[in-house]
């Protein structure tokens, strides 16, 4: 599923915080919530970025979307 399918049915706290702190490693609770939205991540979706020791990150392009997204643009489809 493609992030402008999942976003809207995230908890409006759970956006805000994806935007607040975009491109940051995204904790355990958000994941939780995205997946039991979307479905389980794997590489081959477009939305997911680098899981690392550091944590798990959303990919570039869905980091750039939810910027539109803050700045009231409207993003490309990812």
């Amino acid at each position: 599923m493609r992030i402008e399918e999942w976003w809207p049915l995230l908890e409006p706290d759970t956006r805000s915080w994806l935007i607040v702190h975009n491109g940051d490693a995204i904790p355990q609770p958000i994941i939780d919530e995205i997946r039991a939205v979307e479905g389980v991540a794997t590489a081959d979706m477009s939305w997911v970025g680098a899981k690392i020791p550091a944590g798990f990150f959303l990919s570039d392009d869905a980091v750039d979307w939810i910027e539109a997204v803050a700045n009231e643009e409207t993003p490309e489809s990812s």
